[in-house]
């Protein structure tokens, strides 16, 4: 039997589809306002998606006028976050992720069937118009399990922002302590030099000891390579930066400054570092939509797991002996064979994956916080001792030292000596710094990409375990 479907009903089923069809479009940025907010709450720096040659030239000249004097981190990071090759082609998965929304949300397109035969005494002319109904039906589900993606993608771009800013801002603090020491290390060897050429003149006046005389040339030659070393090094790391940031050409004669940051005077309290990471973190947003969106699917695949194919066509057919008929054929697939228990069985293991891989990203996440915190907290206490009693001791001495050789109670040699008991002092504390705000800089990535406001974290609605965040007892920095 076949059923009449009157022109009118069939000019408003196609109304009706390209109303829906045309439902889901692209949005004006692109999803980029997800990054570019992060970068403004949780760096305080611009995060810009470089797509037109007016961003470009924008980009270059902000660039330039940060270049124009000399670097500071902030600046750095800043720099990186403008010019970083690998974070613009990061964004493209913005792109990307939203085509597939889009298409997730139209309509699949209609197919068109004409056939003509004829026969002795006859012809007869088929023509079926047909379109997959099942995609119809899941459209409202996938379009929402591609948002959920949409979003997930939003986060984990995010996120590879604040990697960048993270790795620009240690590339930084590594080059400039490796200039600093370098710049030590010429001091150090200039030093040995003196100390070398008057240790010949008074062996050859007789008035010096052969090994006290091997001493100082010992010294010397061990400054010289010392020095080569620490100015392989300084190269190495400003290179680091220099790519980090995305330069080249006349942008990588940037101007780095002598020292670092001072450290500052006190530490400050951090507390319920864990809590606040679970809250805070992008990647653990993340898989969480991941997870959900997995959910979501299994539902799917369970819903439709008898029917891989549904199509309805209308039919419009003319032969020559019976005239015109029309009407709609439906075509099922039928579940002999594969019952879609292996479809079921795939999108529910595809379930557990992402649900694991969820609990590990927090149980990561707590360690990371936990590690870095300690990091933090030794780095800063080592660098402490190294400004407030390693560094005035040893200046005392070298004071000491120098009013006696001033009153000639001690010889150049005593002096010299001293000076060389003072390198690795220097060094030493040069290192604490460099540890301490790189291990600033891990804390902050580990927590989300910022340190948490002085005083208790707002409450809000936290993940399940192991996502669930710790008791207040073992809370970091209580």
């Amino acid at each position: 039997m076949i059923r009449k479907l009157s022109p009118d009903r069939v000019a408003s089923l196609a109304v009706a589809t390209l109303l829906l069809a045309g439902c889901t479009t692209f949005s004006k940025d692109g999803g980029f306002t997800a990054v570019s907010t992060t970068a403004s709450e949780r760096l305080g720096k611009d995060a810009v998606y470089i797509r037109t040659d007016e961003d470009r030239d924008a980009a270059t000249k902000r660039t330039q006028e940060l270049l124009s004097k000399p670097l500071g981190m902030d600046d750095a990071v800043q720099v990186a976050l403008l010019n970083n090759r690998g974070l613009q082609a990061s964004y493209a998965e913005l792109g990307l992720s939203e085509a597939d929304l889009v298409q997730a949300g139209r309509l699949p397109n209609p197919g068109f069937t004409f056939s003509r035969t004829h026969w002795s005494d006859g012809f007869g002319i088929s023509r079926t118009f047909s379109m997959g109904i099942l995609g119809i039906l899941t459209l409202p589900v996938a379009t929402r399990i591609e948002s959920s993606r949409f979003e997930q993608t939003k986060l984990e771009t995010a996120n590879a922002m604040l990697l960048v800013a993270a790795d620009s801002r240690k590339a930084y603090v590594n080059a400039v302590a490796a200039e600093q020491a370098a710049l030590y290390a010429a001091q150090v060897r200039d030093s040995a030099e003196a100390g070398a050429e008057l240790a010949l003149r008074m062996r050859q006046a007789g008035n010096f000891s052969k090994l006290y005389y091997a001493r100082e040339q010992a010294f010397y030659a061990e400054s010289v390579a010392q020095l080569a070393k620490a100015r392989q090094r300084s190269v190495a790391a400003r290179e680091k930066l220099t790519r980090t940031m995305g330069l080249w050409g006349s942008g990588t004669q940037y101007q780095l400054p002598d020292r670092l940051p001072d450290l500052p005077k006190e530490r400050p309290r951090l507390d319920e570092l864990e809590r606040f990471a679970m809250l805070n973190r992008l990647d653990i947003q993340a898989a969480k939509l991941r997870t959900q969106s997995v959910a979501t699917s299994l539902g799917v695949s369970k819903a439709t797991r008898f029917i891989n194919a549904l199509d309805v066509g209308y039919l419009n057919n003319f032969e020559t002996d019976k005239g015109r008929e029309q009407g709609y054929e439906i075509s099922v697939e039928i579940p002999i064979f594969d019952w879609g228990s292996a479809k079921v069985a795939r999108a529910e293991a595809i379930y557990m994956q992402s649900a694991n891989r969820l609990a590990q990203t927090a149980i990561d996440a707590r360690s990371e916080v936990r590690e870095s915190y300690a990091s933090y907290v030794t780095s800063y206490d080592v660098a402490k001792h190294y400004r407030d009693e390693v560094v005035p001791l040893r200046k005392t001495i070298s004071d000491e030292t120098l009013l006696r050789y001033n009153g000639m109670l001690t010889s150049v040699f005593e002096l010299l000596a001293d000076s060389r008991d003072q390198v690795a002092a220097v060094n030493g504390y040069i290192d604490a710094l460099k540890d301490y705000w790189a291990a600033e800089t891990d804390l902050q990535q580990s927590l989300g990409g910022r340190l948490p406001p002085q005083g208790p974290v707002q409450d809000a609605p936290l993940p399940a375990s192991p996502t669930q965040p710790a008791s207040p007892t073992h809370s970091q920095g209580k």
